[in-house]
């Protein structure tokens, strides 16, 4: 084969990857705030949110092969079972020595990636993954408002993605409307990694406490929460406990965060 030849797919993806129009590298910039979580009463104190910056995109499947590129000690027959489960970027496929994604799924979010393969990705960029206060903060906009989860249909409009999440492949990115902060693909997308992801499971009143708030899952218990009727932060509530940091899911993917807003 002439040394000049490469093939069709090669170069599409090289392209791609060198041009990297997802814009991964594009942030929205977020303003301080306060937020509070499901978890903790009406009562409780708010938790502040400082300055952050936010992936506008979740990580896409290109993006992600650009760096396992750069660090093969992420590809998919190269990562130890401690840091990422079996099926880990199992919807790649092996091209010569290398496991890609397929050409119609670049524009995809990537899935299939562990949490340390998210914080190892974020770090390489030299950002990190956003928080739960963070990630909630932003996913509360709508549209048009900081906070939007008092509109009409806002609640039903992501349970009814959540219903099917686990069941549909992912999309493109980007192809949904941005909300108030300009960010994309907040719901309706894919799941998403967060830095401390299992962090739901101490009461929030202290960082040493680390009792299990399983009231939430009774009625007695959740009629305490901040919202009883956000069936939706319920749901998120007890995905994100249900975590191992190795688990790899058809419908996990993440975005990286940045501190400050400048």
């Amino acid at each position: 084969m002439p040394t000049w030849f490469i093939p069709r797919y090669s170069l599409i993806l090289l392209l791609l990857i060198t041009n990297n129009s997802w814009g991964q590298d594009d942030m929205a910039n977020i303003t301080a705030g306060e937020y509070r979580p499901l978890y903790l009463s009406t009562d409780s104190p708010l938790i502040s949110v400082a300055p952050f910056r936010l992936d506008k995109l979740p990580v896409t499947n290109v993006a992600f092969q650009n760096f396992v590129a750069k660090n093969p000690q992420w590809q998919r027959d190269a990562v130890p079972s401690l840091f990422a489960e079996a099926a880990y970027l199992s919807h790649w496929r092996k091209h010569g020595n290398q496991y890609l994604p397929s050409a119609t799924d670049l524009e995809k979010p990537v899935i299939y990636v562990s949490w340390y393969a998210a914080q190892a990705y974020c770090a390489a960029e030299h950002k990190r993954l956003p928080t739960v206060a963070e990630w909630e903060y932003v996913a509360q906009a709508s549209a048009t408002q900081k906070d939007g989860s008092a509109e009409p249909g806002y609640h039903q409009k992501i349970l009814d993605w959540y219903a099917k999440a686990s069941k549909q492949t992912p999309t493109a990115v980007g192809q949904d409307a941005p909300n108030y902060w300009g960010v994309h693909n907040m719901h309706g997308l894919i799941w998403e990694w967060t830095e401390d992801f299992n962090a739901n499971l101490i009461s929030g009143e202290s960082r040493g406490d680390s009792s299990v708030n399983k009231d939430l899952y009774c009625a007695s218990g959740s009629a305490g929460a901040v919202n009883p009727s956000d069936y939706a932060a319920f749901m998120r509530y007890g995905f994100r406990s249900s975590l191992n940091a190795k688990f790899t899911l058809g419908s996990l993917g993440f975005r990286c965060a940045l501190d400050g807003n400048d």
